[in-house]
Formats: structure tokens, sequence, C-alpha cells
């Protein structure tokens, strides 16, 4: 193999345009193709810019034309000679107007042949894609996700830098405070028996930074889940991380809401109109049924039990006088498209969520046929369909359940699932709103307890107060989470920092005076020393970059990402470890099963 040694690289492949016709130019790169026409080769050359074609001719060197036809898909090599003006033109590539003719070819890297094609929109396995990562990162569209990423963090950086923020580093290696989902935990050579745990989110040491004068502390912040995986979450995450002072919820909006008009300014090209929508809790699960409704089409949720009521239906009948509701949705034009059969299975949908069933209609040209319809007279059918404003061709679905929450939930799956099924989901929009006023408790039926919806320093609003002890259900949360396309994007709170109010909260949640103090004794210590008022919020990187580029999944704008399982098959992790590093930690490997899921 050669070296660079007396050559250097003066310019990228995709780079070169025909303004530069004329120069010598040096170009390093990995060989995409080459195409061996004996008295001519030409090679595509790619580096992270694109691709350029490097021609080699009957003036060529013979050497050089003999170390040419050596060229092997994915060999690393640098080519030094003039830039000169295409022949035949290639208008599906920026660089196809030009080709670089080579009178110096050096071949850095030799490379077997790789386990798949190194190709934009791949159709090999993701395992066996992610098993050989470093490949598949070589693919132009994976390339560009990641570029873009690399984009949307500097944006992000310069954003806040503008606006007054501190870029400030919290620890990665901190104290365990067993809140929502598992912490990862780091067990302490120094301190046997004692662990570590990998951050959930930098949020005490975010809210120690406000205390600490900072006023205005942001962080591009790697934090760490050990819960279940899905397309939009995995094990470890990026989090744009940010806390004012002296505000109120308006404040960290509206610094939200700048940013997102400069993400996707600067980005996709896009004006976002600001303010952007809101809607409270109660508002988006009554209309979606969901907290992170996708508002790019309709199917919002109709009210139907006081008409349900009165009707002799018993599935309606039981639900209302339960304390229940009846809703429904109505899919326009959508009678003929949802058959029997359709319908069954959208039935099977909803019972597989926890509801007990589904009743529909189709309004057919020729009449109505519906799962419920002898059960109700000709006006009760009639007040029904205007309700729904339902018309000839729709079709409708309603659920009935003496559980007000499940019945909305149910609903808003539903809407989801037609709406996937019937291709209803524009393309290429951006549905941008905040969802304010979240409950301050939820209601665990299992414990029939209500517990904290959010962490413990959320404030809740101070109408709600005096309901803090007599009446959990109504109170709500200064809290606020940003929903893009019926993902949710951030989520953040105004935060307590009255002592008194703090110790209220602890004592609801159920925890007492020595657990609060053993758990967060160093925040509330510190609290005692003057804290400014202050809210904050963090926004998924991971997920933001995801939405912006239309991908299906995290893993494809995540360099180096976790499957199902929480494992990186590249790697193998996570593995055994021997056990003199067991031995130093003061820890003993338990036997177990090695799992053997390799599921996306």
């Amino acid at each position: 193999m050669d070296t660079m040694q007396g050559i250097k690289r003066t310019d990228y492949c995709g780079t070169l345009r025909a303004s530069d016709i004329g120069r010598e130019v040096t170009v390093c790169g990995w060989v995409q193709k080459q195409r061996d026409l004996g008295a001519l080769i030409f090679v595509d050359l790619r580096d992270r810019t694109g691709i350029l074609q490097l021609a080699f001719t009957e003036s060529t060197d013979p050497a050089v034309m003999e170390k040419a036809g050596t060229l092997r898909s994915e060999y690393v090599v640098a080519a030094k000679g003039v830039l000169r003006e295409r022949a035949a033109k290639n208008s599906e590539i920026p660089t196809g107007d030009v080709e670089l003719e080579v009178s110096e070819i050096r071949i850095l890297g030799l490379s077997d042949t790789p386990p798949f094609e190194i190709v934009e929109n791949s159709q090999t396995a993701e395992l066996t894609r992610l098993k050989y990562r470093y490949l598949d990162l070589r693919r132009p569209d994976l390339q560009k996700n990641i570029l873009m990423r690399h984009r949307l963090t500097k944006i992000t950086r310069d954003y806040f830098d503008e606006n007054g923020f501190i870029e400030i580093e919290t620890p990665m290696l901190i104290r365990s405070t067993p809140e929502g989902a598992r912490d990862f935990l780091v067990p302490s050579r120094l301190h046997k028996g004692s662990f570590y745990a990998l951050p959930q989110s930098p949020q005490l040491y975010k809210q120690l930074s406000m205390v600490a004068g900072f006023d205005r502390y942001m962080q591009i912040a790697r934090c760490f889940r050990d819960e279940d995986l899905r397309a939009d979450r995995q094990p470890e995450f990026t989090q744009i991380d940010l806390e004012m002072s002296f505000v109120d919820m308006e404040d960290v909006l509206e610094i939200g809401e700048g940013y997102m008009r400069r993400v996707f300014r600067e980005m996709l090209g896009i004006e976002l109109t600001t303010p952007l929508p809101r809607l409270t809790y109660r508002e988006a699960m009554e209309r979606y049924g969901s907290d992170k409704p996708d508002t790019r089409y309709g199917l919002e949720l109709v009210d139907l039990t006081d008409i349900a009521r009165e009707t002799e239906f018993a599935v309606f009948r039981a639900a209302v006088e339960a304390g229940g509701t009846v809703r429904g949705i109505n899919v326009k034009g959508a009678a003929s498209k949802l058959s029997r059969k359709e319908m069954d299975k959208l039935t099977e949908f909803v019972r597989g969520i926890g509801a007990k069933g589904l009743a529909w209609a189709r309004l057919n040209a020729d009449g109505t046929a519906a799962s419920f319809s002898k059960f109700l007279t000709t006006e009760q059918m009639q007040a029904l369909c205007n309700r729904m404003d339902a018309e000839t061709g729709d079709a409708l679905l309603i659920v009935a359940d003496a559980n007000e929450a499940l019945a909305l939930s149910v609903l808003g799956a539903l809407r989801q699932e037609v709406a996937a099924k019937l291709d209803l989901v524009p393309k290429d929009r951006f549905d941008l709103l905040w969802i304010t006023e979240f409950p301050f408790f939820e209601y665990d039926a299992e414990t029939g307890e209500y517990v904290a919806m959010h962490h413990p320093f959320t404030a809740p609003m101070d109408e709600c107060l005096a309901y803090l002890e007599t009446d959990k259900a109504r109170v709500r949360a200064k809290a606020y989470d940003l929903v893009l396309n019926g993902i949710e994007l951030s989520s953040g709170s105004i935060r307590i920092t009255d002592p008194q109010l703090q110790s209220r909260i602890f004592s609801l949640l159920g925890l007492s005076d020595e657990e609060a103090k053993e758990k967060f004794g160093f925040l509330l210590d510190a609290f005692r020393f003057g804290a400014p008022p202050h809210g904050g919020m963090g926004i998924g990187l991971d997920r933001l970059c995801m939405q912006l580029l239309g991908c299906a999944s995290l893993r494809d704008v995540v360099a180096f990402p976790k499957v199902q399982n929480a494992s990186e098959p590249m790697t193998e992790c996570p593995s055994p470890v021997d056990e003199m590093q067991l031995a130093e930690l003061g820890l003993a490997a338990k036997e177990t099963e090695k799992g053997e899921s390799t599921d996306l």
C-alpha cells in the first residue's frame, strides 16, 4: 500500500463544480465503483460530501493505469489530477458536470468484499447493517443524517449563546434517586457496596446552577434510562437541557418557540408562525385522546354521552350509568374503505388496548349499516349523526366505557391506527403545539392512591394550592410539553422553591421528612440560601432530528445505536467481565441464561 507522504488533499469530492475546471486538485475517499472499459477506466470516488468521477484515459501514465485496474469497491485512495469537463454529464449528482483526469493515484487502504453494498436505502437486514455499523455509516443517506445532526447541535449552541445561556457540564456519575424509569447503576471500587447512577436528566444540577446564580443554563446532555425501547427511544439519548431564573412559564415557552423558529428556518427553510398553538391537557384528551396529539389530520373525538344515555343499547347505557362516557370519531369518506372485515380488525385492535369492544356504522348510499342500529330509534340515530357531522360515505367508530380516561385513550390510539391504515397523515407537514396544565397527580388504580405525574420539584398552579390535600384530581401543574406531529419533543415545568410548599408536596407523595432529606437533602439545603424562582425544559435532540429528517427510527440519527433488547450488535455489549474486575468492585456475578433476543 501507498502512503500520504508528499500528497495533501486539497478538496472534498462532492464540492467540485464547473467553476473549478482547469484546477489541479487532490481528493481522497473510498471507491464506490470501478468501470474498466479497456482503454478507459472510470472510478466513482466517495467521501462524506458526495461522489466524484475519476477518469483514466489513453494519455494516462501506464503505471497509473495499471494501478487503476486493481481498484475494488471500498479501497481507500488518494487521487491527484486536473479537473475537466465531463463528456457524458450526469445530472443526478452535483458533480455530474466534471471529472478528475488522474495523474497520480495512491492506494491507502485495501478492503475485503463488504457484507453489503454501500448504497442509499439499503435493503440489507438492519441487524446485519448494525453488526457492521461503521460500514453502514458510509452510506450517503446515513451520513447526511449524522451531518444534519451536527448542524442541529451547532444551531442549538449558537441560539442559546445569543440568548444569554451558559453551557455548563454536569456530572455523569451521580447519586441514584429512583424516580420514573430505572437508573443505570455504576458500582464504586473505592466505596464497595455503594453505587453511582448515570443521570436520567441533569435536573437537580441545573436547579443548583440557578441557586449558584448563573441565571441561564443550557447543556447538550447525555442521559440514560434503563427502560424498554421503542422506535423513538434509546437507553442513552441526548437532551437539549435548559433552565432559567426569574421567569414564569411564558418566558420559558417564548425561548422554546424562538429556538424552534431558528431550527426550522435554518435547517428546512420553513418559517414557523408563533406563538404556537396551545391546548390544555384536558382539551387535548377531550379532542384527540392523547396528551401528545398528532394534529396534522382530523378525526377529533366527539362526546355522545347524552345521546347514548337515552338509547336502549345496553353497552352505551351501562357505560353512562356507571359514570363513564360514550365517544366517537367520524372517518370522513371511509364507509367504502372500512369493510366489515376491517371493522372486525379495528374491534380486535381496541380490545387489545383495554376496550370491551367497538360500535361502528357505515353511512352508505343505499342506507346505514351499523353494529348497533337496531337498538336506536331513527331520531336517536339521526341525532348521533348530526352530532358527529356525518353524511353519506362516512364511517363512525364509537367506544363506550365506564372509565372515561380509558375510553379517551383508546379512541386516541384508534384515530392513529385509522389514519395510518387509510394514509390520512399529510407528508412534509410539521404541526407543533404546547400542551399545558397537566394534572399534578395521576390516579393509580392498583394502589387506589394518587401519585406524582412529574418529578417532585414541579410547582402546582397557584389557584390549585387549596386542593392539594382535599381534592387531588383538581390540582394542575405548571408543567408543559412541546409536541411535534404526535411525538413529545420536550417536557418542562416551573419549579418549587418555597421550602414550606416543597414539604407539603413531599408529604403528599408519601415521603417523610427523613426520606426527603435522605434523597434530596443537598438540594433542600441549597434552597435555604436564596433560591431564585426558576423553570426550564429538556428537548429531545434525537427525536427532533428524527422528525426534521422524516426518519422512522432514532437509529437513523444516532451513530452507534442500541437495538430492542438494549444491546449493540457491533461490539456485542453488554458483555460479561472477568472475576478479577468483579472482585475489585466487591461484586459477584449471578448465573443466568444468556439472552438470545436480537429483535430490533
